[in-house]
């Protein structure tokens, strides 16, 4: 059977595939399995969830299961993700439950689960959860039931932390931010006005249905028109959860997760907060910001795709920042996972400190082009050790040099073998990828 968690929790079609049944017993389970590793006291958990409509009905699953296992439930109601894991922190709780599924269209949920301290769950405790689903055990009954309150104050603690984070204050600057219709939609409007900018904020009305729909970070043509139409100095686009952030410049071009690495990477070494002078990306991060990096004295440690990689890194090198090309940006000494307003506020006060705009900050990085293609086999194991592929992928990075990078990886999920590659120039890198292509296509 296929493993229900997957790289970000458990995630389906809300009522379909993610029933409120199944949300209750990962809770239960959940409850159970993270009570055993500590039961000197009863367990705590911090429940939240995004906006989208069936969130409602998970939620109250959720709940039930918790209490049904002898867990104190504290609800934080529409929070992102991020603040949902700070707040595990805060409270001094034992585990959190986000549910979310973040930038995915609204049909869809997910349940995202992180231990005490607010960290995202190892793999062998999201099994042992796994495992416990559906096991009969004893439930506590009378007064050892869980116990149901609200946190009315959890959107204040959350953006006092916020902007305790923030270096500089960001007075001088006009915003557009576009909240995805989505969990940030209070949060993060609020937080940037109280860090000093002038913000216009868009698609910040969720109603349970419109949630990523049009907007939002993997939709920005609307905050691009928006940055241009009201002047402002740049624009940042969330998720859903808002536990990413893009950026757009006053002229509306893209600034993606890598050029805000760039910025951030070189802001922190330059205050002297970046451990090692250390930034660690996945391995789908564009060469252009390994050149950036080695042009500054900055080393870069890839990992594999995830931002749960990235985590892993960051921790076991004691590293201060670390990131995904897709937004995900995380500063292991201010939050235990990624955190769009937090990054959104470090590039802001970048800003405002250097009194440089966004796209001069970001023209520290040349984004190569990069071009991506799928290619369905029959043993993706097989295709990649293949000798003819390896000859293959020598000769293209040999014509490249330096000025490209190659890169072969099995799907996780698929019977697929993705390549990708890099050049200087949209064409290289197309007829480089589809030679391959050919290459993969003709031993699968």
């Amino acid at each position: 059977m296929a493993r229900l968690f997957g790289t970000d929790g458990v995630r389906g079609l809300a009522n379909a595939d993610l029933t409120p049944e199944l949300a209750l017993a990962v809770a239960a389970s959940a409850a159970r399995v993270l009570a055993a590793h500590d039961r000197s006291h009863r367990p705590v958990a911090v429940v939240g969830r995004d906006p989208r409509a069936s969130g409602e009905m998970l939620e109250a699953a959720v709940v039930a299961g918790l209490a049904s296992a002898g867990a104190d439930v504290l609800r934080v109601g529409v929070q992102p993700t991020p603040a949902v894991a700070y707040l595990v922190s805060a409270l001094n709780a034992d585990l959190g439950v986000m549910i979310s599924a973040s930038h995915n269209p609204m049909p869809d949920n997910g349940i995202k689960l992180f231990a005490a301290g607010g960290h995202k769950l190892p793999d062998d405790i999201e099994d042992e959860i796994e495992a416990g689903i559906g096991a009969e055990t004893p439930r506590p009954t009378g007064a050892r039931v869980g116990r149901v309150s609200d946190v009315d104050d959890a959107v204040d603690r959350y953006t006092e932390h916020l902007l305790a984070a923030t270096p500089h204050p960001l007075a001088g600057l006009r915003v557009v931010v576009d909240c995805a219709n989505g969990a940030a939609s209070y949060a993060a409007p609020e937080v940037y006005r109280k860090a000093g900018a002038e913000v216009i904020a868009i698609h910040a009305e969720p109603d349970g249905i419109n949630i990523n729909d049009g907007c939002g970070s993997t939709h920005m043509e609307q905050l691009r028109t928006a940055v241009r139409e009201h002047g402002a100095d740049l624009g940042i686009a969330h998720d859903g959860d808002a536990d990413r952030c893009l950026a757009v410049d006053a002229s509306g071009e893209l600034v993606d997760g890598d050029q805000i690495m760039a910025i951030l990477a070189l802001a922190m070494a330059e205050s002297g907060e970046l451990a090692r002078d250390t930034l660690v990306a996945t391995v789908m991060s564009n060469l252009g910001l390994h050149l950036a990096m080695r042009e500054h004295g900055v080393h870069l440690k890839t990992t594999a795709v995830g931002d749960r990689y990235v985590l892993e890194e960051l921790r076991a090198g004691g590293y201060a920042l670390g990131g995904e090309q897709s937004g995900h940006v995380v500063f292991p000494a201010l939050a235990t996972t990624g955190d769009g307003l937090l990054t959104a506020l470090r590039v802001m006060s970048r800003v405002a400190a250097s009194g440089r705009s966004l796209a001069e900050l970001a023209a520290v990085m040349r984004r190569l082009p990069q071009v991506l293609v799928n290619v369905r086999v029959a043993d993706k194991a097989a295709v990649v050790a293949s000798p003819a592929v390896a000859e293959a992928v020598a000769e293209v990075e040999a014509e490249l040099g330096e000025q490209g990078r190659v890169l072969l990886r099995q799907s996780g999920t698929e019977q697929l073998v993705r390549v990708m590659v890099e050049a200087p120039s949209q064409e290289i890198a197309q007829a480089a990828a589809d030679r391959l292509a050919g290459v993969v296509a003709a031993v699968a």
